[in-house]
């Protein structure tokens, strides 16, 4: 004899193996609208119907209606069918019909309800839920163990390795993007002075921003400009060449056609200082009102690159992972040692505190400690009242601690000096005056 909860297959019709389906619930009449009103009981006449059997159909009276229907209300399908289903619901197997009637009884029975919540739990086990997209970092993963076996003819310099993988992960991403991402609005942001700057613009445009800056590093070598005839006199500036650039697109050209020649340009950079090595590492790099040694100018555009390749992910929707540990700290070591500079600059702009003494060049003077923690940190000491001065650890007046993902935003200007939470400890001026340098270093 089975259980009260079992089934034996005799609930329903058909061979005693078949799967019970729970039918559909049925609705209430009044739930397409108001019930008819009940029309009026005909009187019979006398005469001509002397036993009220013959409808009414003199003169000036209407058929009566027909009484409303009874809405057919099946029961609810048993305890042990539904408890028999749990398995099936757990899996995600149940048709509709059946879902919602299991979901309904899992409300008034406890029982069920634990049931229900082991089988879930048992199945999240069963089915881990795992990416389908290729982990980002795989591509170096592979080349480093290719390389550890055997090593690379020509090999990359290390200073250039960050932009590789940044501009291999960028190009992974625009690689699953339709016209309609590449249209996607994308808000750019970063800091000017004392206070943040905000510019709309669309994938594409984001993609011809790179392209455009890329090529003063492109030019530096000896590459093709990518502006062409259209690259502005003068001192290169960033921000010009941009704008040159966005004028001179074509909106009703495609926006995918901007992606084969940014891949090309990473491409040809990547083999021109492969193919160079050392001898090209401090080539000067122009930048408008400043210059980078071109390793410092590669880690700079592989910063940026990261963090535009984060705007468009977040504009599409899309997961971003950050570089890995080792490029993350060239391009925070990067970000430290351009501080004093920074600071300096805002003092000729009268936006920061007049050093307190002067120093010598190579002289150790006042010093903070910029301590960055997570992936990529690390300790740096930051010379206060010269770019020349030495910073060191026995001349620290002020220190702050901030997360290097957090660091990385404020250098990007992705979030106000008053917005990073630091971990502050000494001269609140010293400590304010970095903060607000280090969000300066942002730009278009």
């Amino acid at each position: 004899m089975k259980g009260p909860d079992e089934w034996d297959g005799r609930e329903l019709p058909g061979s005693p193996g078949e799967r019970p389906r729970i039918p559909s619930p049925r609705s209430a009449a009044e739930d397409h609208g108001p019930l008819p009103d009940t029309p009026p009981v005909p009187v019979p006449d006398p005469v001509s119907d002397p036993f009220g059997t013959l409808p009414d159909t003199g003169p000036g009276s209407e058929p009566s209606a027909a009484p409303p229907p009874v809405p057919d209300t099946d029961p609810a399908p048993p305890h042990r069918i539904l408890k028999s289903l749990l398995g099936a619901w757990a899996l995600s197997a149940c048709s509709a019909e059946e879902t919602a009637a299991v979901e309904a009884h899992l409300t008034d029975c406890a029982s069920c309800a634990d049931e229900a919540l082991r089988l879930r739990d048992a199945v999240g086990l069963l089915h881990p839920a795992d990416s389908l997209d290729l982990d980002p970092l795989l591509r170096s993963r592979v080349l480093e163990g290719a390389l550890g076996r055997r090593p690379a003819r020509i090999p990359v310099p290390d200073w250039a390795s960050p932009y590789d993988a940044e501009t291999a992960k960028l190009d992974a991403l625009l690689r699953d993007m339709g016209e309609a991402e590449w249209r996607a609005p994308v808000r750019l942001r970063w800091f000017e002075g004392e206070r943040p700057v905000e510019r709309e613009t669309t994938v594409a445009g984001v993609m011809g921003h790179l392209m455009a800056v890329d090529g003063l590093v492109a030019t530096a070598l000896g590459l093709t400009d990518p502006l062409g005839t259209a690259a502005p006199p003068g001192t290169p500036d960033p921000l010009i060449r941009t704008e040159t650039f966005w004028r001179a697109a074509d909106e009703k050209e495609n926006p995918l056609a901007i992606h084969a020649p940014w891949r090309d340009q990473s491409y040809a950079l990547m083999r021109q200082v492969s193919f160079a090595g050392g001898k090209v590492a401090e080539l000067a790099v122009p930048y408008g009102d400043f210059r980078l040694a071109l390793r410092d100018s590669f880690l700079d555009r592989a910063f940026e690159c990261w963090v535009h390749a984060g705007d468009i992910a977040e504009a599409v929707d899309y997961p971003y992972v950050p570089p890995a540990a080792g490029h993350l700290h060239q391009m925070v070591d990067l970000a430290a040692r351009l501080l004093p500079s920074a600071l300096a600059d805002r003092r000729r702009a009268g936006l920061a505190a007049p050093p307190q003494r002067l120093v010598e060049a190579g002289a150790p003077g006042r010093t903070l400690h910029l301590e960055v923690e997570g992936n990529g940190g690390g300790h740096w000491y930051i010379a206060l009242d010269s770019p020349a001065a030495l910073g060191t650890p026995d001349r620290t007046v002020a220190h702050i601690a901030l997360d290097s993902a957090e660091f990385c935003q404020l250098a990007a200007g992705h979030i106000s000096p008053e917005e990073a939470a630091a971990g502050q400890n000494g001269e609140r001026d010293a400590i304010r005056d970095v903060l607000f340098a280090t969000a300066s270093l942002s730009r278009l």
